[in-house]
């Protein structure tokens, strides 16, 4: 990549790559802040304010806001996660101004009318219905809640119906001033578009902006991983589970090992889990794993879907491929799983949209960009031998976590799955008794 960044005076960075071969860009507007830093009584307003930014400036309607961008054959989107929240767009060469112009408009000038919050609020409230009724969905909320017991960081992102019916535009207002401060954000583009062109109408924009007060530290505690167990009886066709252990942050020397170690329990066809479960035992239609990376923390997980029959026999065989990663990995699957990782990296380099996202989630957690080269010489640096250490100390450092949602009965404790975890580590079962 060819970043080239600017810092403002008041802290916001702007980054930009350009790519001259392309007729398009992405761009868009990354806060560091997210569902993570609300409030006890502010469960959801993160979310809702990523809706209500579109519905209404001083200068648009929320109308306005839909057509001109797409009047143009571009598109505005948001999402919000645990950590940060994004304002993004994409549009051809030409029509980058504009996008750039109703981006930064929503962000220091939304109106939040009320009768637009009430509906908007409306619409959240269908959303929650929508998800509880998706339990594939669903079963991840669950899981996370668990891991996390009793914090913020463990809520789920849209809310409860209680606390997203009871905002007002003055709650909106507080928390936007709390943490949509410059130095909290990033402007990134790539594609079809000028550094200095950027620069120069973000600084318009958003320069004046003054930096606010630190955000307080209410909301944002460090994360501490509990575990322990969710299930939920419900008469659905299959059972969703996901089995999940304390993962690594971010800045962990682990993260790139804890990636790669996903992709080969559960990270294509050809992974140990998709094998065995799948394919050599017909346990279940679909498996894979996952890390999820916070700044402090992360989770390690396994997530099937499969039958009420099945459960009783996949779930202690996850627990054995486990033990067996412990035991030892393949230089062929670490071959593999790295070379699954240098596509998906530079295939996403191809991508305008990918490669804005990825500078502005750097900048955020690194301060800095990581260069290609040095993410492929991090990921060469990989053996099998310390993939089966971390393994280990993954698999056996923390109480597991199991959130499993549909016909589950047969489906063993998280207790009984943590003891044969332990039991098939001689090891591991000597230190625990």
């Amino acid at each position: 990549m060819s970043v080239e960044i600017t810092r403002l005076a008041n802290g916001l960075t702007i980054a930009t790559d350009t790519m001259p071969s392309l007729s398009s860009a992405a761009l868009g507007v990354w806060v560091k802040a997210g569902a993570r830093d609300e409030h006890a009584n502010e469960h959801g307003i993160a979310h809702l304010l990523e809706h209500m930014a579109f519905k209404g400036t001083s200068r648009r309607s929320a109308r306005q806001i839909a057509e001109e961008i797409e009047d143009v054959g571009g598109d505005l989107n948001a999402a919000t996660s645990v950590e940060t929240t994004s304002y993004y767009a994409r549009a051809l060469k030409d029509d980058v101004p504009l996008a750039l112009d109703i981006l930064t408009d929503i962000l220091v000038d939304s109106r939040f009318d009320e009768q637009e919050l009430e509906r908007e609020q409306q619409v959240i409230l269908q959303e929650i219905g929508a998800a509880e009724d998706t339990p594939d969905d669903i079963v991840f909320d669950h899981f996370q809640e668990t891991a996390f017991k009793g914090q913020i960081i463990g809520r789920p992102i849209l809310g409860t119906r209680d606390t997203v019916k009871s905002f007002t535009p003055d709650h909106l207002r507080a928390y936007l001033a709390r943490h949509y401060g410059p130095d909290r954000m990033v402007v990134s583009a790539a594609g079809a578009v000028s550094h200095q062109a950027v620069v120069d109408q973000v600084s318009a924009a958003l320069g004046s902006n003054a930096t606010p007060a630190p955000p307080d530290t209410e909301a944002r505690i460090a994360a501490s991983y509990v575990g322990g167990e969710f299930r939920q009886t419900r008469d659905l066709m299959d059972a969703q589970m996901v089995l999940g252990f304390e993962g690594r942050p971010y800045y962990a020397r682990d993260f790139y090992a804890s990636q790669v170690l996903s992709l080969i329990l559960g990270g294509g066809m050809s992974s140990r889990l998709f094998q065995e479960v799948r394919e050599r035992r017909g346990l279940c239609y679909a498996i894979y794993a996952f890390h999820w990376s916070f700044s402090d923390s992360g989770i390690f997980g396994i997530h099937a879907a499969t039958g009420e029959e099945e459960l009783a026999e996949l779930a202690p065989v996850i627990v054995d491929e486990l033990v067996e990663a412990a035991n030892g990995i393949t230089q062929a699957e670490v071959t593999r799983a790295r070379a699954q990782m240098r596509a998906s990296l530079l295939m996403s380099q191809e991508s305008p949209a990918s490669r804005a996202g990825q500078i502005a989630r750097q900048l955020m957690f690194n301060g800095e960009i990581i260069a290609n080269e040095e993410l492929i010489e991090r990921l060469d640096a990989i053996t099998a031998p310390r993939l089966a250490d971390l393994a280990e100390r993954i698999f056996t450092g923390s109480v597991p976590t199991l959130a499993a949602i549909g016909p589950v009965s047969h489906l063993p404790s998280a207790e009984a799955l943590a003891d044969r975890l332990y039991a098939k580590n001689p090891a591991i079962a000597a230190t625990r008794r």
